[in-house]
């Protein structure tokens, strides 16, 4: 008989939790014994008394626990490479990252999840594409990754499905932030699904969970340790999210902006991290090359076109059409106008990214539908001088009212003074 709340009371009044436990708790959970509103407490006493390295590691295990796993290092004689961003507001750069690593010759084999709060998830960036299925059986995943060189898919019901029910139940909970459930929430599904290397993007500052350096280097050293238990090589990079990563915010928007990198057209904030992340990997995988050859290659496949080529076969081979004109397209496009002159000496990274929410682009809550076609484009960044009436800004939406709403929001996120203005590097820091 499961005690779930007799183990929800423990937790809430700070005791630590056995392995056997936890293992209780969320296999329960996943099974449908324990519902949702018990784990919502759990995660809420959680959320305010923490867990030991002790219980991450216990809930990481019970979750990959929960369902299957699949050695992608076995199935393919291979070193298998996979990333994983925190989330924050235009973070797609998986999206970039996987081709290019495939590409160079290195299996990219990666599970994906949904938008939580503010945050974009890439499962919902991949669905604006037409017949994209983002839902594979284990085999077909292990063969694409094989013949094509890479894949990207869900949590399917037999991978970590602990995970994905606790992924959602968190966005609607306010229990996203918290440094154990957000560590044990990635390398659950990171150790699930195979990969030997993995490269973690751990973002930092206003759009991301983490709003400060040291918050964020407690997640990098709680997510390292556990992929080293589990015997994986790990690497963090500490990466700035106060402002929006790129400059598209929104599904089928951010789409154009990641294959554009991949012609070497994208940003250039979000082309550098894009870059760094892939160098980490090739240096990490079998290829037998250190972190600058890692970089001259991923720079080489963008200029000889191999990247967006990898893209282009990686679409198609999960049931989508490569055509980009076929991504949905918003009716009403509407500019935001500086209405002063100046440097752009911030440019809030959640205020962009609500504007997003409310016109459609993400979830308020766990059933929402998502909208691909809009989101906003910001065109001016940290540092960039402008002048009155200069566009700062796009806004993409359904309609009039929507689109006067988020223009409203979006000029309010940004702040112009006399400068100069924070222009530091997207990268602040690497762990491991």
């Amino acid at each position: 008989m499961i005690r779930a709340v007799e183990l929800i009371q423990r937790k809430r009044d700070g005791e630590e939790l056995s392995a056997s436990e936890l293992s209780e708790l969320i296999l329960g959970y996943a099974r449908g014994e324990v519902p949702d509103y018990q784990l919502a407490a759990f995660c809420m006493a959680v959320f305010f008394r923490g867990m030991t390295p002790a219980e991450t590691y216990a809930l990481t295990d019970a979750m990959i626990r929960s369902g299957e796993t699949v050695d992608l290092g076995v199935a393919l004689g291979r070193k298998v490479v996979d990333k994983h961003s925190t989330g924050g507001v235009g973070d797609k750069t998986s999206l970039s990252v996987g081709p290019i690593v495939a590409a160079c010759g290195v299996p990219f084999g990666k599970m994906s999840g949904r938008g939580l709060g503010h945050t974009g998830g890439t499962l919902d960036k991949l669905e604006s594409i037409s017949g994209f299925q983002i839902e594979l059986p284990l085999d077909a995943f292990v063969t694409q990754v094989r013949e094509v060189g890479m894949a990207i898919v869900g949590q399917t019901a037999d991978l970590v499905p602990a995970d994905k029910l606790l992924y959602g139940l968190r966005d609607v909970t306010a229990t996203v932030d918290q440094v154990s459930l957000i560590a044990a929430s990635i390398m659950s599904k990171k150790l699930a699904a195979g990969a030997q290397a993995i490269v973690l993007d751990v973002k930092v500052g206003d759009g991301a969970f983490m709003k400060t350096l040291d918050e964020a280097r407690l997640l990098a050293e709680a997510m390292r340790a556990l992929g080293e238990q589990a015997g994986r090589e790990v690497v963090c990079l500490l990466t700035d999210m106060d402002q929006p990563l790129g400059g598209a915010v929104g599904n089928a928007l951010e789409l154009v902006e990641a294959r554009a990198t991949l012609r070497g057209e994208g940003p250039a904030d979000f082309t550098e991290l894009v870059l760094d992340a892939c160098a980490r990997l090739l240096a990490l995988s079998d290829l037998g090359v250190d972190l600058d050859e890692g970089r001259r290659r991923a720079e080489a496949v963008v200029a000889d076109g191999s990247a967006e080529a990898m893209w282009c076969s990686w679409i198609e081979a999960q049931g989508g059409t490569s055509d980009e004109a076929a991504l949905p397209v918003a009716p009403v496009v509407r500019e935001v106008r500086a209405t002063s002159g100046g440097v752009v000496e911030s440019l809030g990274a959640i205020a962009v990214g609500m504007a997003a929410v409310h016109l459609g682009a993400g979830r308020q809550t766990k059933a929402d539908e998502i909208d691909h076609a809009v989101g906003v484009v910001c065109l001016r960044k940290r540092g960039d001088t402008v002048a009155v009436g200069d566009v700062l800004a796009e806004v993409h939406a359904r309609d009039e009212a929507a689109a006067a709403g988020a223009e409203a929001e979006v000029l309010a996120a940004y702040a112009l003074g006399d400068g100069p203005a924070d222009t530091r590097s997207v990268l602040l820091d690497v762990i491991g």
